[in-house]
């Protein structure tokens, strides 16, 4: 006769699946040692090479082993940015619209840009965007989300925060920058991004998570 009951057998089912489970995610835990970066077995960087330096970006080749097969990957080095959405007293948010050159056309974002030095805290590069590209301020900043931009070849890392209580200043534009600042209500924001017209991935990020957090659903 079994004297294990069908209830117990059934826990350490899933108690043996479970740590099954851990044993392969473990095995791909990511392992950096100097220029050497493995991920399990699976890949292994060998070589870093900077071909170019710009000037908020670095481009590297990167030598691996992926499957036990030699390839190179391009990799992109961005030192990070930040990004607000600001909004108004009656419930608005402050966008700017601005000229791209990679995409050769006028885009709608939420107020951003990068660090002045690597070290440099995201909050205190949001504070100062804020008020450079809008001509508003705010004594205080509100966590939202950060996200990777582009994690196929890039590092960039942004941290998004929201504005609130709007204090008139000015904006501090770079000689070469033209901003048009221009408030919009959620819902319409919203429906530019169910259309597709919408396509600047940090705005359409941070204006969802927003609306999501904030039970602005619309």
């Amino acid at each position: 006769m079994d004297s294990v009951g069908p209830q117990r057998k059934r826990l350490n089912l899933r108690r043996l699946k479970s740590e099954a489970t851990v044993k392969v995610l473990d095995s791909y835990k990511e392992k950096q040692e100097g220029d050497r970066v493995t991920m399990g077995d699976k890949v292994v960087r060998l070589k870093r090479e900077l071909k170019y330096q710009g000037t908020i970006l670095k481009i590297y080749e990167d030598t691996v082993l992926a499957n036990g097969h030699e390839a190179h990957w391009d990799f992109i080095h961005h030192d990070g940015a930040a990004a607000v959405v600001p909004v108004t007293d009656d419930g608005k948010i402050l966008m700017v619209r601005q000229y791209r050159n990679a995409l050769n056309r006028e885009t709608l974002e939420i107020p951003a840009g990068k660090l002045d030095a690597p070290d440099e805290p995201k909050i205190e590069c949001a504070y100062r965007e804020l008020e450079e590209e809008t001509g508003y301020r705010t004594e205080k900043l509100e966590y939202l989300m950060s996200l990777n931009t582009t994690v196929a070849f890039c590092d960039e890392a942004i941290d998004i925060f929201v504005a609130r209580n709007l204090i008139p200043s000015h904006q501090h534009l770079d000689e070469d920058e033209y901003i048009e600042v221009e408030a919009w209500e959620l819902k319409d924001l919203m429906q530019l991004i169910y259309d597709g017209k919408m396509t600047d991935a940090k705005t359409v990020a941070a204006i969802s998570t927003y609306a999501i957090k904030y039970g602005a659903m619309v």
